[in-house]
């Protein structure tokens, strides 16, 4: 199930899971009358002592205070029985914390922010109707609200689309799983890579810019597809480093020269595998202490060698970016 994983992954984020496992962080924030929300809060708090726990009586840990939390938090939005999608959840979870820890969209910042968010520009273009004739198109393009627009915007996370698998194979090609550079979709946030937009009535082209990077980079890779009757999994491999992938031309000019750490190494990969509907989840995790990566599959723990890890249907990752030339792989 989702939910578990996703909270193995965020406790294997030292930040946020040392200020989860002292109470006294927390304890004192006022919440308004009758809020459930702090319940998350204080089941998540629960749920990283009892993972961290030296003392443990048992080998395992059982999530389930924690999962009847996300269900009544989330207004059964996510439920136990269910196999909810990771990326909703992830994103819902991290918002829920940082609200009911009594933060704010613009100024007041908590742990979560300070772990997760960056920033980035945001170009948004609007286009004339495709069916318009070419001479009334142009002249469009003159007025005000077809020019681009830019804003700055905040992010937990960062969605990378994969590109479209190919939908008609012939024989030689059906064996053939289609393959991607991490670098390649990391492209729509150079700055200058355009991607069209569509709503119901409108088309944009955006392009994207990082302004900030966190201290832990969080990426979701777009697999899954919803159209009005079924949910379409991309099954594209992502080739991936899972150490020094340097992030620095994906940053304005002005921004590289005071952003003087920009490399990351991976330390959690949650992989989605299977078919849309009925498909599992596993996640590799590196273990700080010693280096060496593991996979978790619901009791099961087995260590796994790092160049297996590139070789699965990864779906989100947590990056760790290096601070000092000191923080190797490990350390």
């Amino acid at each position: 199930m989702m939910v578990p994983l996703t909270c193995q992954a965020l406790s294997n984020v030292p930040p946020l899971r040392n200020y989860f496992l002292e109470e006294d962080n927390y304890k004192n924030i006022k919440r308004p009358p009758g809020d459930i929300m702090f319940l998350l809060v204080q089941r998540f708090g629960e749920l990283m002592r009892k993972l961290w726990n030296p003392r443990n009586f048992k080998a395992h840990v059982s999530p389930h205070e924690m999962l009847q939390a996300v269900v009544l938090c989330s207004k059964k939005t996510f439920q136990i029985t269910k196999q909810g999608d990771g990326v909703d959840f992830l994103s819902w979870f991290l918002n829920a914390l940082h609200s009911a820890l009594g933060g704010t969209k613009k100024k007041k910042k908590t742990i979560v922010t300070d772990v997760f968010q960056g920033s980035m520009r945001i170009f948004t273009k609007k286009l004339p109707h495709p069916d318009l004739p070419a001479e009334e198109k142009e002249q469009l393009l003159h007025n005000d609200e077809y020019q681009e627009t830019m804003v700055e915007s905040t992010f937990m996370y960062l969605t990378l689309d994969l590109p479209t698998a190919p939908l008609y194979k012939d024989e030689k090609e059906q064996l053939i799983i289609p393959q991607v550079p991490l670098f390649n979709i990391l492209a729509k946030f150079n700055g200058i890579t355009e991607k069209e937009y569509k709503t119901y009535k409108e088309n944009f082209l955006k392009r994207f810019q990082l302004t900030k990077l966190p201290p832990y980079l969080i990426f979701c890779i777009k697999r899954f597809t919803k159209n009005n009757f079924f949910v379409e999994k991309n099954p594209t491999i992502v080739n991936f480093p899972i150490t020094n992938v340097d992030l620095r031309e994906y940053l304005s000019e002005e921004v590289q020269a005071v952003h003087k750490n920009t490399t990351y190494d991976l330390i959690a990969n949650i992989v989605h595998d299977g078919k849309p509907s009925e498909g599992s989840y596993r996640i590799h995790v590196l273990h700080h202490g010693t280096g060496k990566w593991y996979e978790l599959q619901d009791l099961q723990v087995t260590d796994i060698l790092p160049q297996m890890i590139t070789l699965s249907e990864a779906y989100i990752q947590i990056w760790k970016r290096r601070d000092d030339e000191t923080n190797q792989q490990g350390a």
